[in-house]
């Protein structure tokens, strides 16, 4: 039956990887695709994408794709030598035109997936471990139910010698959860609904239009509990993840990128009108993210 609050949900759909072991994986039924979007990750590729190949050797995935963001360093050469299926996103869907950010690269990766079950994750993760997998597939595995899963976890932050145990994920906190728990409530049981890190049956992906840009994890999260409900949802602790971390400054696009898919989704809904974004720190305001649409629509 239907969840009555984010909070039950939150109860009976958030799980620890931990309650998933390689015994889940190796008793799949169905094709595990791992995909990596990646630009300029040249650090932290190789490693990734060798501790995916021996999940791979060891029949626990099936694929372990890279889709290259036109890197200037040597992401493309380290993701190729350590085992990993490599292609430039610019080269995938060439009819749709220029790649549009992630979210397009995202969306051009389910034209070579061929996984049954895929899983995202991000590519300049520093101490990658593979329980992400397990933590990720596990609900898909586990319960049939269940459609899509994101992760959650604590973001250190760090600044040279300083390190804040829980000092990342900014725009996590002060944008995308608060705007959540506002106008959509029943989504305020996801704690980090910008996670990079996802996993999900092809079948709902390929029904889902992607936006293109920073937006496309709270895009995603909008549209598929729209398609599934919250049902078909769960999210996974994964203890903590290290990343590289933006200037703040920068942050200010993110937000603003975020905030419109928020503000999209409430005018589609009839909830928001004579909406006239305005300019970002004396700048032009950018352009609304492009939507591809759902794959199946290509077919």
């Amino acid at each position: 039956m239907p969840f009555t609050s984010a909070e039950a949900w939150r109860k009976a759909r958030s799980f620890h990887h931990s309650r998933y072991g390689d015994d889940l994986l190796r008793a799949r039924r169905q094709r595990v695709s791992v995909c990596l979007p990646a630009r300029n990750c040249a650090a932290t590729i190789g490693a990734i994408v060798a501790a995916l190949v021996e999940l791979r050797e060891r029949n626990l995935i099936d694929e372990v794709v890279v889709i290259d963001g036109d890197s200037t360093d040597d992401t493309v050469r380290l993701a190729a030598a350590a085992g990993a299926s490599v292609h430039r996103e610019s080269d995938l869907i060439k009819e749709a035109g220029p790649v549009l950010g992630k979210g397009d690269a995202m969306w051009r990766s389910l034209s070579v997936l061929d996984g049954e079950l895929i899983c995202f994750l991000d590519a300049d993760g520093e101490q990658f471990s593979t329980h992400y997998l397990n933590g990720l597939l596990g609900p898909l595995i586990e319960l049939e139910q269940v459609e899509f899963v994101k992760a959650f976890y604590r973001r250190p932050f760090r600044v040279g010698e300083l390190a804040i145990a829980d000092g990342g994920g900014r725009v996590n906190h002060l944008l995308a959860r608060p705007a959540l728990a506002i106008f959509y409530p029943e989504l305020a049981g996801f704690d980090q609904p910008l996670a990079g890190e996802i996993a999900a049956r092809r079948s709902l992906l390929e029904r889902l239009p992607f936006t293109t840009g920073y937006g496309v994890e709270i895009a995603m999260l909008l549209d598929i509990h729209a398609e599934v409900g919250l049902d078909g949802m769960a999210q996974v602790d994964l203890d903590a993840h290290s990343n590289r971390h933006q200037p703040l400054l920068a942050l200010s696009t993110m937000a603003y990128e975020i905030l419109g898919v928020l503000a999209a989704r409430l005018e589609r809904d009839g909830r928001l009108s004579g909406l006239d974004p305005g300019p970002l720190l004396g700048r032009a305001a950018p352009p609304r993210s492009l939507e591809r649409p759902p794959m199946l629509a290509r077919r």
